[in-house]
C-alpha cells in the first residue's frame, strides 16, 4: 500500500515551483516564502489505516489525514479550501485537489530512494525531490 512512502523526507531540490504557485493563483508575498521554504514531509499510517501526511517547515506546518479513495476537505498551505482525493495509482500516491472549478494534481512516487513529487496545474509542472532521513 503506502508503506514505501512512510518516513521522514527532507526536500533537496525544487524546480519550477514559482510557476506552479502562479498557476494556482498564489500571491507574490506567499510565493516568495514558498520558494525559500524547504519543508520536511512526514508520512505515517495508524493501525486503522488512516494515512497522515505532514509538511513541516519554519514557515508553516500543514497536516492532512485521509483514507485512500475517500474525499475530504483540505485547507492548503496557501489557504485554498479544496476537496481532496488521495489514491494509489500504479505505485504513485496521487493527490487531486479541486476548488472553484479548478483542479491540481500532485503525484508522489519513490524512485531510487528518493520521493519525487510532481505538482501539475494545467500545463505547468513543478518537481520537488526529497531524500529519506535515517
Amino acid at each position: 500500500m503506502v508503506d514505501k512512502f512512510v518516513g521522514t523526507w527532507k526536500m533537496i531540490n525544487s524546480e519550477n515551483f514559482d510557476e506552479y504557485m502562479k498557476a494556482l493563483g498564489v500571491g507574490f508575498a506567499t510565493r516568495q516564502v514558498g520558494n525559500r521554504t524547504k519543508p520536511n514531509l512526514v508520512v505515517s499510517v495508524d493501525d486503522q489505516g488512516l494515512v497522515c501526511m505532514k509538511s513541516q517547515s519554519t514557515f508553516k506546518t500543514t497536516e492532512i489525514k485521509f483514507k485512500l479513495n475517500e474525499s475530504f476537505e483540505e485547507t492548503t498551505a496557501d489557504d485554498r479550501k479544496t476537496t481532496t482525493l488521495m489514491s494509489l495509482d500504479d505505485g504513485k500516491l496521487v493527490q487531486k485537489q479541486t476548488w472553484d472549478g479548478k483542479e491540481t494534481t500532485i503525484e508522489r512516487e519513490v524512485t531510487d530512494g528518493k520521493l519525487i513529487a510532481k505538482c501539475k496545474m494545467g500545463d505547468v509542472v513543478a518537481v520537488r525531490t526529497y531524500m529519506k532521513e535515517a
